[in-house]
């Protein structure tokens, strides 16, 4: 081994160039992680949104909280009645570039309880008034919706103010109502009557891998990038020293 390579200057490139190589190859496989991840968590949604409806009471029972990561998007049916007093709106919501609220009205259970359901969205004018929202449907509904967890924001943005929610949780919106509310909340489907209210449904879920395949690339493709420049290095530095008189090292 030359001994150049034991000098401070070329210990420390040394020295730098393992510790980046596994800082990028963690980062690397945290993407390629996330990949997994995200290709069975697309499988999930493929089997629920295939599935038929299921009670809700079978998928997530009075008391118990949504699973995220298994039961996210199954597709169940309750029935209640819509408390319209309950209603709110999401605001600062988007389709297609396109300012609108979405709407979210409390479905009163036979056991006293009530699950939240976004009933769909609507366009509205870009500012922070709370529009008219319209009615729901009276008397007995049937209804059938993706399951969602709560929305993982906290504070100010999930309590109702003035009739408005930054984002949907259960347990922001218990402060608004006067009943306890299931766990989570419905991306409605359908519903039976149906509503002449013309609300436009949650979209499909995203069934895209995302970036991480390529990101996880560019990270090893970063780690070999140094290792490749630390070995051009010594090369340099090996030719250069074979053309020049030697010298004390």
């Amino acid at each position: 081994m030359p001994r150049f390579l034991l000098s401070r200057r070329w210990l420390g490139l040394l020295a730098f160039v393992l510790i980046f190589g596994a800082v990028t190859y963690r980062a690397g496989l945290w993407q390629w992680h996330r990949l997994e991840h995200r290709v069975d968590r697309n499988d999930l949604i493929r089997e629920h949104y295939n599935a038929a409806p299921v009670p809700l009471e079978e998928v997530v029972p009075r008391g118990e909280t949504v699973d995220r990561e298994t039961q996210e998007w199954t597709n169940v049916t309750t029935t209640g009645t819509y408390d319209a007093s309950g209603a709110v709106s999401v605001k600062f919501t988007t389709r297609d570039g396109v300012a609108g609220v979405d709407v979210v009205v409390p479905l009163m259970l036979d056991d006293g309880t009530a699950i939240l359901v976004d009933r769909g969205w609507m366009a509205t004018a870009n500012n922070a008034e709370a529009p008219e929202l319209p009615a729901p449907p009276t008397g007995e509904v049937e209804v059938t919706g993706w399951l969602r967890p709560n929305n993982r924001a906290g504070g100010e943005a999930v309590r109702v103010h003035d009739g408005q929610v930054r984002a949907i949780s259960s347990v922001g919106y218990a402060d608004h109502v006067d009943y306890p509310l299931r766990d989570g909340y419905l991306n409605l489907r359908s519903e039976t009557p149906e509503s002449p209210s013309q609300l436009q449904l949650e979209p499909d879920p995203d069934l895209g891998q995302g970036p991480h395949f390529f990101y996880a690339l560019q990270w090893w493709f970063f780690g070999l990038l140094g290792v490749v420049g630390f070995g051009w290095f010594l090369r340099d530095e090996l030719k250069r020293r074979r053309s020049e008189p030697a010298r004390p090292e």
